[in-house]
């Protein structure tokens, strides 16, 4: 039984963040929960960039009963004009009494002055309720705010040996249809969802979120130094107006370049040299307000992308299989390598789910041991 308390509030305001997840760009996921007299009167979510915050919808709902009640919110309230009023000014207008902050907002342009402001008009602030809790849910955001590059999340789902594929090429399926169903949530909680123009070719994906209700939609972006992408590919259509971006070597062919571009695709050349410049294609999807990439690859675009450090987060879906088939099956991720176990990439904050029969261990890659033994 869940004791009715600060807490309990704060968790009901991170379901309502949570929910919004994928509809909000480069823009945080935020709940709000207003309670007065022992009664909550008050209740929002962000769920668009440009339009109301979560404050502003549950001081909406509040309306008079906001005055002396608490606000519970899961981000820090901006005190900046961007494309709304500042939060905290409502908060003060409302004759809001106390408000409870989960996590500080990163963003320079807020970063404590929206707490600072609230004390400053007298309203008491409880900062740091459920933080770690919050500060998950807005972990692409709080990257992009800080460095304008795209929260970077690797994807695979592979046997328990490791591989992606036969040694024939046959892919279909290796995990479940559970594990399908949650890729396809990961694809609408990224703004853009990336691989390599070997899987294209390959498989011909359409590289969209399927799932039993309409879906925000990702940016398709394909890693194609040569331009060899078909423009028949399913990758390339505009439907429900998805777009893709091509990522290109400065070396890359005119004509394929003109020809995709027909298509409606946009190509952005990552270098002067023959092959994509991985760190230099991050900042330019940065650049467009591409804030979280979901990266689908293959073994030698994970590899690459592990090894230049560009990767974030890993998501990896093991299924009861194994298939073997040697170096003739392409393994999930494929580079030089380490010369000793000791200097392995390590993962932290390592969480294991089921989905069905397969295995699902997310966490994050430890780069700093790598960077002491070079």
């Amino acid at each position: 039984m869940q004791l009715l308390n600060d807490e309990a509030y704060m968790r009901l305001a991170l379901q309502m963040a949570a929910g919004a997840s994928g509809q909000t760009g480069i823009n945080p996921v935020v709940g709000c929960v207003i309670v007065n007299d022992g009664r909550i009167v008050g209740m929002g979510a962000h769920l668009k960039r440009g339009e109301g915050h979560a404050e502003v919808h549950a001081l909406r709902m509040a309306g008079e009963a906001a005055v002396g009640g608490t606000a519970y919110v899961t981000l820090e309230p901006c005190s900046h004009y961007g494309k709304t009023p500042p939060c905290a000014d409502r908060l003060i207008e409302a004759g809001i009494r106390r408000v409870v902050v989960a996590a500080g907002d990163p963003n320079p342009q807020v970063a404590g002055s929206g707490i600072a402001k609230l004390r400053a008009h007298g309203i008491e602030v409880t900062e740091g309720l459920l933080a770690a809790e919050a500060e998950a849910l807005n972990e692409a955001f709080n990257k992009y705010i800080v460095t304008r590059l795209p929260f970077v999340t690797i994807k695979t789902a592979s046997t328990l040996d490791g591989r992606i594929a036969s040694k024939t090429g046959d892919s279909r399926w290796i995990s479940g249809e559970a594990s399908r169903a949650y890729a396809h949530t990961l694809r609408h909680r990224h703004q853009g969802i990336m691989v390599g123009v070997d899987t294209v070719l390959a498989d011909d994906p359409q590289l969209d979120a399927r799932l039993t209700v309409p879906a925000v939609q990702p940016v398709r972006i394909i890693a194609d130094s040569k331009l060899r992408t078909p423009p028949g590919a399913r990758a390339l259509q505009r439907q429900d107006r998805q777009r893709t971006i091509l990522l290109a070597g400065g070396q890359a062919p005119a004509e394929r370049r003109a020809a995709l571009e027909a298509c409606g695709a946009e190509v952005l050349t990552c270098g002067d040299g023959p092959q994509v410049d991985l760190a230099l294609a991050m900042r330019l999807l940065g650049e467009r307000e591409i804030g979280s990439v979901l990266l689908e690859g293959g073994g030698r675009l994970n590899g690459a992308m592990l090894e230049r450090r560009l990767v974030d987060k890993l998501v990896l879906i093991f299924a009861p299989k194994i298939i073997g088939g040697g170096a003739a099956a392409p393994a999930n991720f494929a580079f030089d390598g380490f010369a000793r176990m000791n200097d392995a990439l390590t993962l932290d904050r390592m969480s294991v789910e089921r989905f069905g029969q397969d295995v699902c261990l997310t966490g994050y890659p430890r780069y700093e041991r790598q960077e002491e033994m070079s």
